[in-house]
């Protein structure tokens, strides 16, 4: 399981989560967002891949911010149609690039799993976020158990709400048939202390967590085969 760290902005905040090295850091352009990012991103390790987050934004805008930034995933994370993500796939392919395409979907307590459909073998990922008046960073988690059954093959990415708090409740997850398809955890706003600002030692806790656990079940498992 991975871990995404969603709404950096400031260079030296950048750089001090950078050095957590977690798998991806996430860098929105929406300018109704507090966490809207503008100027330039530090040198970051090479092993931590780049996220660009877009809500409605033009392919053209996609384009130019995928090539300044060298970004090797999008997040749309607006109304963006299956057609608008398979020309996002004709760019990829075009220009030879390997990035990732996640469509995001936003989840109370219920949803219906049919509009993930036209999507499918389109997207890498799908994104389940809480579904909130904020595009994102609404800090509260949805029903986990909404995804009880989970129909689709495509792996997804829990969202929402994150937080030191929901550490046992990512454990248990872990345990259930739909955790085959989690692909990674994506964290905001309960680790900040203003919007855009991350505590690095709050995340460093979490990364310690997630990795205890992953070392447990590793163990587990070398057990269970012997």
């Amino acid at each position: 399981m991975k871990l995404k760290i969603c709404g950096m902005k400031y260079q030296e905040n950048i750089e001090a989560v950078a050095a957590l090295k977690p798998d991806y850091l996430g860098f929105i352009f929406y300018e109704n967002s507090p966490r809207n990012f503008e100027g330039e991103i530090p040198t970051i390790p090479s092993t931590i891949k780049k996220v660009g987050v877009f809500v409605d934004a033009s392919i053209d805008f996609i384009k130019e911010k995928v090539k300044q930034y060298d970004f090797k995933a999008i997040q749309l994370h607006g109304n963006e149609t299956p057609q608008f993500c398979q020309d996002l796939q004709g760019f990829k392919n075009l220009e030879s690039l390997d990035i990732e395409l996640w469509k995001v979907f936003s989840i109370k307590d219920q949803f219906d799993f049919n509009r993930l459909q036209p999507y499918e073998d389109i997207v890498d990922y799908f994104l389940f976020d809480t579904k909130g008046k904020e595009k994102g960073g609404n800090g509260y988690t949805f029903d986990w158990s909404v995804l009880k059954g989970y129909p689709s093959s495509t792996p997804f990415i829990l969202s929402g709400g994150i937080g030191l708090d929901e550490t046992q409740a990512i454990l248990s997850f872990q345990k259930s048939p739909e955790s085959q398809y989690l692909h990674a955890i994506d964290v905001n706003s309960k680790f900040e202390s203003e919007p855009g600002v991350k505590s690095a030692e709050k995340l460093k806790k979490m990364i310690s967590n997630l990795q205890g656990f992953e070392n447990h079940e590793s163990f587990n498992k070398k057990k269970d085969n012997l």
